[in-house]
């Protein structure tokens, strides 16, 4: 049996179809304040999902997330509070803006813990940015009720959680703006690429201003901006990713609940996301071992099961971090959880019998070294 990979794109024939489209057409960018007419249907498809007033499609998450806080006019001396256990773009962001990420720790669902939050508020505080972790919804109300009471802006990080839901209410339209990603093994890809949600007319207008260069007729510069343009190819890709993506989430969902069923009570593993007030498009499904993860992993390996690790080093103790003293920074549970995390493979590519050889090597691993 081939090597199943932890995650891995579905793209069809469809999605090819449109990139080649765009080629023959020749209208490869539309370097517009508005975007090109792929552009313009992927945002109108986000936006129907979310439900949000506007959707600004950008060229990565790592731009999406930066856009907004140039655009929330994040600046030097400022403060923005981001978790450690994340992709370290989170943080890097606030760096780009001449600001300092501010660090707190997590729950044992992996995402921010709305008390630590509430600790480390400054009057320097500008904004918050929690993550949806692997695809599972942060405690947004309890966020969202702290940062109320600084009148510090929400920036969401659901670069991995579209189609996610807390209370109802899709991630994305939870706070001032919401971020995602649509990289190569997202759950809605466009190869790289990203999107912002938000109700807020005058901040659309502005992040539409920094993704082009601060230009809305040419050359007529009216807000500092950068080329974070979503070419017209990676969006008819994303486009058409978006009349899949129920699709794919039945199928996440799927797979999810036979691998819980398949691993419920392993001694020594266990799943910490599930909460009946919030969907989880599992992105990753990830389980928390007591011990022997490298050795679990190796097992995997061998009989030829993917699986990764998201993330083994904390973003405030990586050498750049660390060179600019965070450190010493005390985070027990975001420490905890990078040292026994593990992520097996629920994507939707998934066969029934590779689902069933994913559970089985799971436990044959979980027997011998958990």
């Amino acid at each position: 049996m081939a090597f199943i990979p932890v995650n891995k794109p579905l793209i069809g024939e469809e999605e090819k179809k449109a990139v080649l489209d765009v080629v023959s057409s020749g209208m490869l960018v539309n370097a517009s304040y508005e975007g090109g007419p792929w552009v313009r249907a992927f945002e109108g498809k986000a936006k129907s999902l979310l439900g949000t007033r506007h959707v600004v499609a950008v060229n990565s998450g790592t731009a999406a997330l930066h856009t907004v806080l140039m655009a929330l006019g994040v600046k030097p001396g400022d403060e923005v509070i981001v978790p450690s256990f994340t992709f370290l773009a989170t943080a890097n962001v606030v760096l780009a803006c001449g600001a300092k990420p501010v660090f707190v720790d997590i729950k044992e669902d992996y995402n921010m813990d709305p008390a630590a939050l509430k600790r480390a508020v400054t009057g320097k505080t500008k904004a918050v940015i929690p993550v949806h972790i692997y695809g599972y919804p942060a405690d947004m109300d309890e966020i969202r009720e702290v940062a109320a009471e600084r009148s510090i802006r929400v920036v969401e990080d659901a670069a991995e959680s579209l189609g996610a839901t807390y209370r109802g209410t899709q991630t994305g339209k939870l706070s001032d703006a919401g971020c995602f990603s649509l990289y190569a093994t997202k759950v809605v890809t466009s190869g790289e690429g990203g999107a912002i949600s938000t109700d807020d007319d005058e901040l659309a207008d502005r992040l539409r201003l920094v993704r082009n260069h601060g230009q809305v007729h040419g050359y007529d510069s009216r807000h500092l901006g950068y080329n974070y343009r979503l070419p017209e190819m990676s969006a008819a890709l994303a486009s058409v990713q978006m009349d899949r993506l129920d699709g794919f989430l039945k199928a996440r969902a799927r797979n999810a609940k036979y691998l819980g069923e398949r691993l419920a009570g392993v001694r020594g593993s266990k799943f910490t996301q599930a909460s009946a007030d919030r969907t989880h498009v599992f992105y990753l499904y990830t389980l928390h071992l007591a011990k022997n993860r490298d050795k679990v992993q190796q097992a995997l390996k061998a009989a030829g099961v993917g699986s990764a690790v998201y993330w083994p080093t904390p973003v405030h103790r990586t050498p750049l971090y660390s060179e600019l003293g965070y450190a010493e920074k005390e985070l027990p549970v975001t420490e905890d959880s990078a040292g026994h995390v593990l992520s097996i493979p629920v994507h939707p590519g998934l066969t029934q019998d590779e689902l069933q050889t994913v559970a089985d090597s799971f436990l044959a691993a979980a027997r011998e070294h958990l």
